[in-house]
């Protein structure tokens, strides 16, 4: 589809007011996005595993204007506090999604929207806050247009989505999300994430991710700061080759069930994504000294035990250690025992691959 296609013709219903909810997920990707061109096109693909326990709740509720207004009219609630600081940032999203949903100026908006982790816990909730908001807005266009099909409404969800935060694109389903255009991947796009296409061996349908939280302080550096930090990079080039080579190697990994590639193509991608932050200009080291010592942990339990647990990393310090259904046990009791300690305060998140957003 293009963008055109997401520009709606003229609403069939006319409605006053209502109430929506959504409950969406974060994601963890495997292979990274990391640098982007205008209006959030990636500069890579990536692919991702859709988080379960990590959520994102928002309500939106929405009363019909007496007349238009010039900018937007909503009010914003996060945990049951109004927050304007985080206003700027809704502005920003309605401003670049506005000429998609023309009704954003017709009504008043109250945004209620509450995380199941913790605000200050080092996981980012834009994956999971914006592509709730998004399902919600897309839930009123639905209401003014009953005609509207599902698999329309979920891209155009995704596409939303990625107009507030890249990643959150990929959180609008499960269980494996693909976003941006791969040659070898019929359906991708960089306007939205795609249900992954291809056959996956049962062995990657039940994986846990436990997040080890290193370091739950402000991020250094933020993700639009970040990405930009790709646009002269002396090694973007290499490295948006190296993204996209991974995609093809995973589609055999991904169908035959083979864990030791997988540890090799998504440890390297978590290293190689630190490694392009730490040779740009400025230049930025995210890990902690607690993050390199939860990976040689993880390495040396590896090689003793030749259980197929590895790890993976976003743009901070905080750890993803990832391994199969069939492992959890023996993994588990090595996290509590030998990793747990390198935690800020102890502080951990037991998550597992999920299957999308839901309405309530």
């Amino acid at each position: 589809m293009t963008e055109k296609e997401f520009r709606p013709l003229n609403y069939t219903q006319n409605i006053q007011s209502g109430k929506v909810t959504w409950k969406s997920p974060s994601n963890i990707a495997l292979i990274k996005y990391w640098g982007k061109k205008e209006n959030q096109i990636p500069a890579n693909p990536s692919i991702s595993f859709t988080l379960d326990a990590c959520a994102t709740t928002t309500t939106l509720s929405f009363e019909k204007l007496n007349n238009s207004v010039t900018g937007f009219s909503f009010d914003f609630y996060f945990e049951g506090k109004e927050k304007e600081s985080f206003k700027p940032k809704i502005i920003s999203f309605f401003t670049r999604i506005q000429s998609y949903l023309p009704f954003l100026k017709d009504y008043h908006f109250t945004i209620e929207t509450s995380n199941s982790f913790p605000h200050s816990s080092g996981i980012a909730s834009s994956a999971s806050g914006m592509s709730a908001l998004a399902l919600c807005l897309m839930s009123i266009e639905k209401e003014l247009n009953p005609n509207m099909e599902e698999k329309y409404f979920t891209k155009k969800a995704s596409f939303l989505a990625r107009l507030g935060s890249g990643s959150a694109c990929r959180s609008i389903e499960g269980d494996i999300v693909e976003w941006g255009f791969h040659k070898e991947i019929s359906g991708s796009s960089d306007l939205y994430g795609i249900k992954y296409p291809f056959e996956v061996h049962p062995v990657f349908k039940n994986f846990h991710d436990t997040i080890l939280l290193v370091d739950k302080g402000e991020k250094q550096v933020s993700s639009t700061a970040g990405h930009n930090l790709m646009h002269n990079h002396p090694f973007a080039r290499e490295r948006f080759k190296q993204a996209n080579d991974n995609m093809s190697f995973l589609k055999n990994i991904f169908k035959e069930g083979n864990l030791k590639k997988f540890t090799e193509i998504v440890e390297s991608e978590a290293l190689t994504l630190h490694a392009m932050m730490m040779t740009s200009v400025p230049y930025f080291v995210l890990m902690k000294p607690n993050t390199l010592q939860i990976i040689n942990k993880i390495w040396e339990f590896r090689k003793k035990s030749n259980l197929n647990v590895c790890f993976t990393l976003d743009a901070g310090a905080n750890v993803h250690v990832l391994y199969p259904e069939e492992e959890k046990f023996d993994v588990f009791e090595f996290i509590k025992n030998e990793l747990v300690a390198y935690c800020q305060n102890g502080h951990y998140i037991c998550d597992r691959i999920g299957y999308g957003a839901k309405k309530f």
